[in-house]
């Protein structure tokens, strides 16, 4: 009996013991595997991971000017299961927030991790940094981390440029390079060029003591990685250029765009009003958004290539050179213009009749080419009206309308040439003619254009057909010459035609509507545009490059709301001209008067 009692307490101890055993067994299992705070909490205590930002890329323009630079700031961090008990209120004095602030983002922090830091204050300036650093070892659990943020030296070329901001969390899903709390491009050449811009993040481990101060490195800094800072960009905008086109275009609502016809390299690029770029950096940038996103004037619009306007009269020439590729059009055919009277397209004004295409464009005479575009639509041989006009429309998007032309900075519109389906899905098949669509003939009605291509069709004209894409950079840091992609496209037009339309555009320069803004020494050609805007006032349009001979700048210039295109979009345009060619503006008077006067 005595054995059996023995036996059994014997088998009981072992029990006990097994359970004991599983028991630590399964906790440790736990702390290994399952739960890795274990580990994160051991660890943190002792080491710090701190990520090294590196700096963006700089920006310069094509003189070598710098545009884009950066200025340390710094982030203060968080680790909250390092958080010991501390006087909040002082705490919060010294960062200038409120308690109820710091209840919200100490919540925040740990419901993204206890154990992983999260940003606590953004951009703290170098002065307040200063300031902080001296008392930061009272709060355990808190450290700084130093990057960069933009600065601008001149409060010019916001819309290129674009700006900087805190990715959000669908960027973190969809791209493993960032993390909360970094910053990505979100507009302009910060976007387009963001991988070539931002760099390659580091990382260091330090070791920090019981008061939160760091007391070394780890391991000698065998763990370490050092950022990489991001390739500077080269652009090819004339900085001087821009500043001064934006000095014209102040109190106007509108935008210049400036290429160099041999290259597609983008010289100037405004878009009015604009902004300070440097009003949406560091800590000010939400508040600065949200008021420039409720201006009535839109300044964050970037109407250089978002918006979309009828190109008015600056359409004629590309009218006239489908009209010559097609046949309908010769430079003697003559057609007589009857004025204001009952045509289907009016005239503006008096003027000879009847015309050749040279005076036609000198005169911008409207049925001169409302005969020229029935001709085109009823007379050029591939078949039916609506094959003539699918024709039409195939020559006209050859020289660079109606689709994206393809340039870096993004967020590009394509404008409109009306497709035959749309004019089908509005009449009816079968049921439009050329009298539906007559106001195609004068760059009214449904074609809308953007700025930007505007611009390029100048260059199109200039080269004898051809264009190369538009584009902001020119090189990378490393000397690497971005524009693969800027190819050239040649249209469908043969490049003898396009004789007839610069000749026509020299004399509007000559003798017509621009001859009063020649600028001295310089023969430029090209088209004023008065077009017809629904909502108000006329729109001012001007397009030309210059010199006649081996040209060097095309220009397009939009003013919203300011009637004739002769009064403000054409001087200036020559103002820019003569600035980019002479390198001066001796016309001082007007150049005065364009600068003081305000539109809106």
């Amino acid at each position: 009996m005595a054995k059996k009692s023995l036996s059994s307490r014997k088998e009981s101890v072992i029990a006990i013991f097994m359970v004991v055993g599983v028991v630590f067994m399964m906790r440790l299992f736990y702390l290994q595997v399952i739960d890795d705070s274990y580990e994160h909490s051991a660890k943190s205590n002792v080491l710090r991971y701190v990520t090294q930002y590196p700096a963006r890329g700089l920006v310069y323009d094509r003189n070598g000017k710098l545009m884009v630079y950066n200025e340390a700031v710094y982030d203060l961090m968080v680790i909250p299961n390092q958080v010991k008990r501390m006087d909040t209120l002082e705490f919060c004095r010294l960062l200038e927030i409120s308690p109820e602030g710091f209840r919200e983002r100490f919540r925040k922090a740990r419901t993204y991790s206890r154990f992983k830091p999260s940003l606590f204050e953004k951009q703290i300036s170098k002065e307040a940094y200063g300031f902080i650093e001296e008392k930061l070892y009272r709060y355990p659990g808190f450290y700084v981390q130093p990057r960069t943020l933009r600065k601008y030296p001149k409060p010019i070329a916001a819309h290129l440029l674009g700006y900087v901001g805190e990715v959000n969390q669908r960027i973190i899903d969809n791209n493993p390079y960032y993390k909360s709390g970094d910053y990505i491009g979100i507009s302009g050449i910060e976007k387009s060029y963001e991988n070539e811009l931002r760099g390659i993040k580091g990382i260091k481990v330090r070791m920090v003591d019981v008061h939160n101060r760091e007391v070394g490195s780890y391991q000698d800094g065998a763990l370490d990685t050092t950022a990489i800072m991001g390739n500077d960009l080269y652009l090819t905008i004339d900085a001087d250029l821009q500043e001064y086109g934006e000095q014209l275009m102040q109190g106007k609502m509108g935008s210049v765009v400036a290429i160099e016809p041999s290259t597609g390299e983008v010289l100037a690029f405004l878009s009015s009003p604009g902004y300070d770029p440097n009003l949406l950096v560091g800590r000010v940038r939400g508040r600065n958004f949200r008021a420039l996103s409720e201006d009535p004037v839109k300044p964050l619009l970037n109407r250089a290539m978002m918006g979309q306007y009828p190109p008015g009269s600056t359409f004629k020439m590309v009218n006239d050179l489908v009209g010559l590729q097609e046949g309908v059009l010769k430079p003697s055919t003559r057609y007589s213009c009857q004025g204001a009277g009952s045509s289907p397209i009016r005239c503006t004004h008096s003027h000879q009749s009847p015309l050749d295409v040279y005076v036609a464009i000198q005169q911008s005479c409207n049925p001169f080419h409302w005969q020229v575009f029935r001709s085109i639509l009823t007379s050029s041989g591939h078949g039916s009206f609506r094959e003539n006009y699918i024709s039409w429309r195939k020559h006209i998007m050859s020289m660079g309308f109606g689709h994206k032309l393809g340039t870096d900075i993004g967020s590009e519109l394509s404008g409109n040439i009306p497709s035959a389906e749309s004019f089908d899905a509005i009449y009816g098949k079968g049921r439009w003619n050329a009298m539906t669509v007559r106001s195609l003939s004068i760059g009214q009605g449904e074609i809308l254009t953007t700025p930007l291509q505007i611009a390029n069709s100048a260059a199109v004209i200039s080269n004898r057909g051809f264009y190369y894409v538009p584009h902001i950079v020119k090189s990378t840091g490393d000397s690497s010459i971005v524009p693969d992609r800027f190819n050239k496209v040649t249209s469908t037009i043969n490049p003898a035609h396009f004789e007839v339309a610069i000749e026509g555009m020299r004399q509007v320069a000559t003798m017509g509507t621009a001859r009063w803004y020649q600028p001295e020494g310089i023969t430029m050609c090209g088209k004023t545009g008065t077009v017809e805007n629904p909502h108000g006032k006329d729109h001012s349009l001007f397009m030309a490059f210059a010199p006649d001979v081996n040209p060097v700048i095309a220009i397009a210039v939009v003013i919203e709301n300011s009637g004739f295109g002769s009064t403000w979009a054409l001087p200036i345009a020559s103002l820019m001209i003569e600035k980019y060619i002479n390198g001066e503006v001796k016309r001082k008077e007007l150049e005065e008067r364009m600068i003081k006067q305000k539109l809106y």
